[in-house]
């Protein structure tokens, strides 16, 4: 019988063997490399740089400017130069702002996200926001337009209000849409042109026309002469973050401007209208595509 060193190849190492061998420490493998930092992209990124150990590549845009500018958005970090300005002063500028410009790129990644969540869904049983609490969407060929049924959620299965949607059953999410933003504009105004009324004798002005307004930018608008304008998608808000818009247009009645004299009207006819402009800022409007 071969002895139990017989067994062994050459090189092979006996845990039989007495001298100590099979103690010996051996080099450990070589550890992996580190992983490389997420890449922070934007979708049109020219250029790349990295911050406080993030990369990022932001889009770089030669522009009619005295200085480097810096944008975060959704989309992520553009960068505005004049055409004189060199390359590393670029990057020594984005360095000196590095952590607010990764801060900013956080804030909007979790913007992006909770835009996502809020993403409504075309279809049967999904929800809506209207006056800061969700509808659920019903398709009833019996009724005409949309009804709201309000007693619903007093039934112990239906813990929200149901929106019913006279449309056929086999209706495609664009029907649905298209309907449900008709009868969202429709409250829009009702809504609006009893806020105005509240308010208009309370600050001293006069509104001559109101129309909804589907700015990208502005949540409301007014005219010297009278007009007011309200983005109809501020339904979806709680009537505190409405009523602060109104009272915000309605004050420009007589004051033209955001002067100290401007706030003091807001504030007169809305106390806290801190909070409900925190909200808008904060709280994603549901995308709607």
């Amino acid at each position: 019988m071969p002895s139990r060193k017989g067994l062994l190849q050459p090189g092979q190492l006996s845990l039989f063997e007495a001298d100590g061998a099979a103690s010996r420490t051996w080099p450990a493998p070589p550890a992996a490399a580190p992983p490389a930092p997420e890449l922070l992209q934007h979708p049109r990124a020219q250029r790349e740089i990295v911050l406080e150990g993030q990369r990022v590549a932001y889009e770089y845009r030669v522009a009619r400017r005295r200085s480097i500018g810096f944008t975060v958005g959704l989309e992520g970090l553009s960068v505005r130069a004049p055409r004189w300005v060199r390359r590393g002063d670029v990057d020594e500028a984005l360095r000196e702002r590095g952590g607010w410009i990764l801060a900013k790129l956080a804030e909007q990644r979790e913007r992006a996200a909770r835009l996502q969540a809020a993403r409504v869904q075309w279809r049967e049983g999904s929800t809506i926001p209207f006056l800061g609490e969700p509808l659920v969407m019903v398709i009833d060929p019996r009724v005409a337009g949309a009804v709201l049924d309000a007693d619903a959620r007093s039934l112990p299965a239906v813990p929200h209000r149901v929106l019913r949607i006279g449309l056929p059953h086999d209706a495609g999410p664009e029907q649905l849409r298209e309907a449900v933003q008709a009868w969202l504009q429709r409250q829009a105004r009702r809504v609006f042109e009893e806020r105005c009324a509240h308010f208009a004798p309370r600050i001293g002005v006069r509104v001559r026309r109101l129309a909804l307004s589907s700015a990208a930018s502005r949540w409301g608008s007014a005219s010297d002469d009278g007009g007011i304008w309200l983005h109809w998608r501020l339904i979806h808000f709680t009537l505190p973050v409405i009523d602060y818009v109104v009272a915000h247009e309605l004050a420009h009645l007589r004051e033209m401007n955001h002067s100290r004299a401007f706030w003091q009207v807001v504030r007169s006819v809305v106390p806290d209208f801190e909070r409900a402009r925190r909200t808008l800022d904060d709280q994603p409007l549901p995308a709607l595509d």
